[in-house]
């Protein structure tokens, strides 16, 4: 049986992976949504017992965060 290794490559080498800054904008914003989601007691420690529940009150932070951003 043969196993294949990967060594990554360190420091000086050229082996850093290319910067994408439209991804990085993009994940920013999909953590900042999440962690105002979070911030909010009711979501973060899921107090709905049933999973439609639960997704009804993320769907609620969703507009919750959606109406202060469109009218701040």
């Amino acid at each position: 049986m043969y196993i294949s290794y990967k060594i990554n490559e360190k420091g000086s080498t050229n082996g850093r992976t290319k910067f994408d800054e439209q991804v990085y904008h993009d994940r920013n914003i999909v953590e900042c949504c999440f962690g105002f989601l979070k911030g909010n007691r009711r979501i973060a420690t899921r107090y709905e017992k049933t999973a439609r529940n639960y997704l009804s009150m993320v769907k609620l932070g969703c507009i919750r965060l959606f109406y202060r951003r469109l009218f701040n």
